[in-house]
């Protein structure tokens, strides 16, 4: 039907609950970034999580590469790839463009934040946040918010789904990154609280677009002569 608006990327139930989880999480990622600016050793938390996770055998180490392949660019765009279709054939089109806006916006934040931010490990690479953390978990928040509005969960299932699926998919290429010795543990939870911080917001701006489109298609459906 002309004019008719595809379903919101952002339930409007869980506006209120997921907006302010991302309102925390941009403020852990400035808090974060503010504390290890420049720096280039572990802190005490580091030190201690990585010695929980040190020494992975040669079977895990395994596992957490092929985790680790799900944030490199050939694994990552198939991911994407696959969200967006699926998207399109939910008859989704705001998830899909959430998929592809919102997971780049999320590593891109990161990629920037890792230039100002300017912490290192091993020879000077930068390392804060994780930009593999925050794609994973940018990706699984698109899923969630779509099963989300697709189920037509309440306020707080919703948010509990949001939440849950970003704490599946930040622990699982957390623990790859740190396991590997690619990130500090603090890398990773700046990048899981980025794509926490970014999504939310991308699909508010990707509603808000298309509900102004739908409403000038609609004017102009008026005003065209009968």
């Amino acid at each position: 039907m002309r004019g008719r608006s595809a379903p919101a990327v952002l339930p409007p139930p869980l506006r209120v609950g997921v907006g302010l989880i991302a309102a925390l999480a941009a403020l852990v990622v400035a808090v974060l970034g503010a504390l290890y600016a420049g720096d280039g050793k572990p802190g005490v938390v580091d030190a201690r999580v990585r010695a929980a996770v040190d020494d992975v055998g040669p079977s895990w180490r395994h596992v957490a590469l092929a985790v680790d392949f799900l944030g490199e660019p050939g694994g990552a765009a198939t991911l994407v790839v696959v969200l967006v279709t699926g998207c399109l054939l939910l008859r989704c089109p705001r998830a899909a463009v959430l998929a592809v806006v919102g997971v780049g916006m999320s590593v891109g934040t990161a990629t920037l934040l890792k230039s100002l931010v300017g912490r290192t490990i091993h020879d000077g690479n930068l390392s804060y946040p994780s930009g593999h953390t925050a794609f994973l978990t940018a990706l699984a928040l698109v899923v969630a918010l779509l099963a989300s509005g697709r189920l037509g969960l309440g306020g707080t299932a919703g948010t509990s789904l949001v939440l849950a699926a970003a704490l599946v998919a930040g622990a699982a290429m957390g623990w790859a990154q740190v396991a590997l010795d690619a990130h500090y543990p603090t890398d990773v939870l700046g990048g899981w609280c980025t794509a926490l911080a970014v999504i939310p917001a991308t699909a508010w701006v990707v509603d808000r677009v298309a509900d102004r489109r739908v409403v000038r298609v609609a004017d102009a459906g008026r005003r065209e002569p009968r």
